[in-house]
């Protein structure tokens, strides 16, 4: 009986650190992620992949000009990660990042109405 109360305890013990470890170990990559995350970046994104995806399946974007714009996402998203792998995104990043994806905007209204059309 002795000897099954001293190993209860000792798991119970182990047990105990383990969750306690997880939770600060979930808390600091809570940090880290917040501190790189950059969700208004990847909505844009998304919202500006559909607008390409939209634009090649109605015609309006020809196989050049999508090729275009898919490197210009591309140049955002490797942009993108750079500013992400320290752990931090600065506030000069993320202006860095908002003005690409502006232009990327400007550049797909462009591409999309311009009097060029894919060929059928």
């Amino acid at each position: 009986m002795f000897r099954f109360k001293s190993s209860f305890k000792t798991v119970l013990t182990a047990s105990t650190f383990a969750i306690a470890s997880l939770g600060l170990y979930a808390q600091t990559a809570s940090a880290q992620t917040s501190a790189a995350s950059t969700p208004r970046v990847d909505q844009r994104e998304a919202n500006q992949q559909q607008r390409i995806t939209q634009g090649v399946a109605s015609g309006e974007l020809t196989q050049k000009e999508t090729y275009k714009l898919e490197k210009e996402q591309a140049a955002i998203n490797k942009t993108e990660a750079r500013a992400k792998a320290d752990g931090k995104v600065t506030r000069a990043e993320r202006k860095r990042l908002h003005k690409m994806q502006n232009a990327a905007s400007r550049d797909i209204h462009a591409q999309k109405h311009d009097a060029q059309t894919a060929k059928p």
